[in-house]
């Protein structure tokens, strides 16, 4: 068996480009509380959201929409 070659990159020392000297630590905690999620949306359809409400609102109404459905299926 031969063994895989080790890398050079491999090193403690942090790029340039991942530059944190200006960093604030817990700066946006309070963003990611438990019982929040977050998805990750295709620019395309970010478009068509402007913010978190209109969002909601999409997704309540298709929410909405999806349970009409079932609801008639089952009936």
């Amino acid at each position: 068996m031969m063994k895989k070659p080790t890398s050079k990159r491999r090193t403690r020392e942090m790029r340039p480009e991942y530059d944190f000297s200006g960093g604030v630590r817990g700066k946006y905690v309070v963003r990611y509380r438990p019982g929040v999620n977050f998805a990750h949306i295709d620019p395309e359809l970010a478009e068509g959201f402007p913010d978190s409400k209109s969002a909601n609102g999409a997704l309540r109404a298709l929410v909405a929409i999806a349970a009409r459905v079932e609801g008639r299926k089952r009936a």
